[in-house]
């Protein structure tokens, strides 16, 4: 394409060849045969290097935590040997347009770093959308799409200390342990006696029958699980604040993160079952997979979940193998208190996390003191 600089050299070009036409002086034609020479140069070159020209890109690390930065590597060459402007990039970061100049030497890859801060949690596209190419003298350039794919950073959730969730007497397992040793009618296994066994556990008849003495083992029961349910629908709030949603988002998922941090810490095995628009399912007592869950939750749009009251009542049927519930939302009205009353009475113990910018909102007081008449704790999380 041709620039304003272009046009106007070529409207010279034309008023000098038609003064040399009808006038028939010679300065007139050199005048015209100079701009035609350049206009020509000019022409040759943008193309070749627009045919030679390449352009690629890459993330420094696929993924980071929220507050971090990556390195974007954008390259550019191209393999024309007459001289042109420097190369030109636009790329698009978070959906915002950003600008990057490379150097002009031929037969080089020209590289530049740019820096991407992680804002906020989720899946961001990094992409080189085209390479503009140009003449030495400005008349002509033309743009290349890159063939590349972009590159997408994920950015993850970060955890914060919080209180340790509280599991209801005699769920921490170690009652449930006790009563088991003493079944005798369920043994898991038989072992060697060693001194300091009880009397009561040696296998008398199969110590007789094997000539020496065997003492019952019994089955370990599993830990209670904690079970996480996270509000995966649009973030009630933040209309009226920059970046409001995005925030709420970001506390949503590192209040979900930092309660599974805590309890993955010593063994305690964590579900967090998600109603998004990418349903899936976390379950894990590994510390080293909270790392799968940060990616879990990054990939979640948080647009149209579940309606969360209805989570609330599908999730009733694991309160028996459930010692302590974390509810973590953006919205606190009347079907959501039931629910999470509804799950106090099943026996677990609960806590509501409530996300938002208002703790001190009158109208959410009504529904903390009913919750707080069936023994939930409520806590707030105001996003930073």
């Amino acid at each position: 394409m041709m620039t304003r600089r272009g046009l106007a050299v070529l409207t010279a070009l034309l008023t000098s060849g038609f003064c040399a036409l009808s006038l028939g002086g010679p300065l007139y034609f050199y005048v015209a045969i100079l701009l035609l020479l350049v206009m020509v140069y000019s022409f040759i070159s943008c193309l070749w290097a627009w045919k030679t020209a390449e352009a690629r890109q890459h993330l420094s690390t696929p993924a980071v935590s929220k507050g971090e930065t990556a390195q974007l590597v954008l390259r550019a060459e191209h393999r024309c040997p007459l001289p042109v402007a420097p190369l030109a990039g636009d790329f698009v970061y978070a959906g915002q347009p950003i600008e990057c100049a490379f150097g002009s030497a031929p037969f080089r890859t020209h590289e530049r770093r740019v820096s991407l801060t992680a804002r906020h949690v989720g899946l961001y596209n990094a992409q080189m959308t085209q390479l503009v190419v140009q003449d030495i003298f400005g008349l002509f350039f033309m743009k290349k799409r890159p063939r590349q794919q972009g590159a997408t950073l994920t950015v993850l959730p970060r955890p914060f200390d919080i209180e340790k969730p509280r599991f209801t007497l005699g769920d921490d397992g170690s009652a449930a342990l006790s009563r088991t040793q003493e079944d005798y009618n369920a043994p898991e296994d038989v072992r060697s006696y060693q001194p300091g066994d009880a009397m009561k556990r040696i296998h008398w008849k199969l110590s007789s029958r094997k000539r020496e003495l065997l003492v019952r083992r019994f089955e370990t029961p599993a830990p209670p699980d904690t079970l996480i349910l996270l509000d995966c629908d649009r973030p009630l709030g933040g209309e009226n604040i920059p970046e409001g949603k995005e925030n709420l988002r970001d506390a949503l998922c590192e209040t979900a993160v930092a309660v599974a941090n805590l309890q993955m810490a010593d063994g305690s095995p964590v579900r967090l079952p998600i109603y998004g628009d990418k349903a899936n399912e976390f379950s894990s007592d590994h510390k080293a997979s909270l790392s799968l869950l940060q990616e879990m939750l990054a990939c979640q749009p948080f647009g149209s979940g579940e309606d969360f009251a209805r989570v609330l009542n599908l999730e009733l049927r694991r309160m028996r193998r459930t010692g302590a519930t974390i509810v973590i939302t953006t919205r606190l009205d009347a079907p959501i208190v039931d629910g999470v009353s509804r799950i106090r009475r099943m026996g677990p113990s609960a806590r509501l996390y409530l996300v938002t910018y208002t703790p001190d909102n009158p109208d959410y007081q009504p529904y903390v003191s009913r919750l707080q008449h069936h023994l939930v704790e409520v806590c707030y999380v105001t996003p930073a």
